[in-house]
């Protein structure tokens, strides 16, 4: 639909997104572990470290030598596993453009166990409507999800980049891109959209993002950008108006 490139929103709260970085940081490692080792490795990290809604809910049982992980751990494990490139590289750009301001708004910790509640209503929310699948579920579209849920309720006004189509470079503000994209993933799982896609999980992350802001942001911080702040790096580049230039006074014409 579209990908987001950046948005003219500065951090106002904490200095550096360590947890954001870190999370990016922690998904590449792991994609790099799968897919630069062998196939045998690849199936045991998918199998044991993949939700399986028919394994968490008893419908189905792995062999022992899969069963690496508590059942109940792969409700945040599948997070970090993606199926190859374009997956890992479209999770973390929204993860960069928008994770950075909800940490701000929430603190370090907090965006953290924010980023793993989403995930984890992601997997549970697919699990309740395919409780019997056997698909393993992959992937940290659940948490983005909430992320871009979060934003939306805290910057709706914040212009952002994005590439439409992936051709067309618009600016425009969040509550239109957002919220789109957002009405696009309701209407793929009420339709039944493509299959190779959890929809499920993305409504699960959405709902959970929307209400864990309510409850986990700082209490200075505002919604819906009630108290807008312009971003530093523009504060920095405006220039001071030029003083007023002084003339003399015009001449008397006339006799005294």
């Amino acid at each position: 639909m579209f990908i987001p490139l950046h948005d003219a929103n500065s951090l106002k709260r904490i200095r550096f997104q360590y947890v954001t970085i870190g999370l990016i940081a922690a998904n590449v490692l792991v994609y790099l572990l799968t897919t630069l080792s062998t196939e045998e490795f690849q199936v045991a990290a998918v199998l044991s470290l993949s939700y399986i809604p028919s394994v968490v809910f008893d419908f189905a049982e792995l062999p022992p030598e899969y069963a690496l992980v508590p059942e109940d751990l792969t409700y945040v494990t599948y997070a970090f596993l993606h199926a190859d490139l374009w997956h890992l590289g479209g999770n973390m750009l929204f993860l960069w453009v928008f994770g950075d301001n909800v940490e701000d708004a929430l603190g370090h910790f907090r965006f953290l166990v924010f980023y793993l509640l989403c995930a984890a209503a992601g997997a549970l929310f697919h699990g309740f409507m395919l409780p019997v699948s056997e698909a393993p579920l992959i992937g940290a579209s659940g948490a983005i999800a909430g992320i871009v849920s979060a934003y939306l309720i805290l910057h709706p006004r914040v212009k952002v980049w994005v590439l439409v189509f992936g051709r067309i470079p618009l600016r425009i503000p969040a509550y239109i891109s957002l919220a789109l994209w957002i009405l696009f993933q309701l209407v793929m799982f009420a339709v039944g959209g493509e299959d190779q896609v959890s929809w499920g999980a993305h409504v699960g992350g959405i709902l959970a993002g929307a209400v864990l802001v309510l409850i986990l942001r700082r209490r200075d911080v505002p919604l819906f950008d009630r108290e807008m702040v312009t971003p530093r790096a523009l504060v920095e580049n405006q220039t001071s108006p030029p003083e007023p230039v002084q003339t003399r006074p015009a001449p008397r014409w006339g006799r005294q």
